[in-house]
């Protein structure tokens, strides 16, 4: 295969999850091998559903339409455009996904895949019904696909180098079992935003999304706020209202009592609105249904401090704070060439 070949592979597979992106699942005649995959597909969207109680029919549809919108033939070109896409001699490159989020590991996937190698993937128990599925598409729409993907669930073996995600404690452990591998180690890591009090009503509604997407189980979710000393949480919370239909969510609801007890009992300060408490707090990671907060007095500060923290912090959420910021409301929508950690995976693929 060449590269124009696998672009317009994953191109195809791009207009195929079109179909199932939007709450009305529609079949388009234009798409290929429908007859094969459409129905199945809607099937596993509904097991992916039942499997996994924070997987809402709503947040698959929003992963689905964010690869519809990045697997374009014009996007695929300009992230792929900086690098020199020759693989003499394709390697085995194990993945091993995290499940927090639908698909979260795609970018990996795609990302081993469209520099040539093939791809081993062990995925999460929590999110194993949509990938495989996608896997055989591609195989159909390019046949060239075929033998370069595999799926295991067992300890993963014979391969020359390895993407793994996972938590503060399984990264120690995959540091030290891969060590002698090339490899991208990935560990916790939360998204903060900084407000100046100079926010419009606007921004901070676009906030909500930063919030609230994925119930908060993203390393792209915003889980810490900084604010200036004596800052009226007033507008924060009205920018957060219309996200206030999620407390009917059962999971959710649970994990907003639970939370909301402990705090109570231990005689926590926080500020709640009926489904979102806010507490003062120095970590970065903070339970579902909270966001915690810290106070700032000197900007310079606080942008030393980002800097320094750099490792524990995935995005920067401001308005003309940051040179590297994002602006509010987009973090769950990243590039193909926003890279997870800022590691740039095409680089490490294209080394190895």
């Amino acid at each position: 295969m060449q590269l124009p070949q696998r672009i317009n592979a994953f191109v195809k597979l791009g207009e195929f999850l079109s179909q199932f992106s939007n709450e009305l699942i529609q079949k388009k005649e234009t798409v290929e091998h429908n007859a094969v995959f459409f129905d199945g597909f809607k099937h596993q969207l509904k097991l992916a559903e039942e499997h996994n109680g924070w997987f809402t029919a709503e947040n698959i549809r929003f992963a689905l339409q964010s690869w519809v919108n990045a697997l374009t033939v014009a996007n695929l070109e300009t992230w792929l455009k900086p690098y020199t896409l020759h693989v003499n001699s394709p390697k085995r490159v194990a993945i091993i996904m995290a499940g927090n989020i639908p698909l979260v590991g795609f970018h990996d996937f795609l990302s081993v895949l469209i520099t040539g190698h093939n791809v081993l993937v062990k995925q999460s128990s929590s999110d194993k019904h949509l990938l495989p599925y996608l896997a055989k598409y591609l195989e159909y729409v390019e046949p060239g696909f075929k033998g370069k993907i595999t799926f295991t669930e067992a300890k993963i073996e014979n391969f020359d180098a390895v993407i793994a995600t996972g938590s503060n404690n399984t990264a120690r452990y995959f540091e030290y079992y891969f060590k002698e591998k090339p490899s991208i180690i990935r560990n916790n890591r939360n998204s903060v935003a900084v407000l100046t009090g100079q926010e419009t009503d606007g921004d901070l509604k676009n906030l909500s999304e930063d919030i609230f997407r994925y119930y908060g189980l993203a390393c792209r979710n915003v889980s810490k706020l900084f604010v200036p000393k004596n800052y009226n949480f007033d507008a924060f919370f009205n920018g957060m209202y219309h996200w206030h239909p999620i407390i009917d969510k059962a999971k959710y609801a649970n994990n907003y009592d639970y939370n909301k007890a402990v705090y109570l009992m231990s005689e926590f300060d926080m500020l709640e609105n009926g489904f979102l408490m806010i507490k003062e707090d120095a970590s970065y990671a903070s339970p579902i249904a909270t966001v915690f907060y810290e106070y700032y007095d000197d900007a310079n500060q606080l942008k030393q401090k980002l800097k320094a923290d750099t490792n524990n912090i995935q995005c920067i959420v401001s308005k003309g704070f940051m040179e590297n910021e994002i602006a509010f409301g987009t973090t769950q929508k990243p590039q193909l060439w926003d890279y997870a950690d800022s590691v740039d995976s095409i680089e490490f693929l294209l080394a190895i």
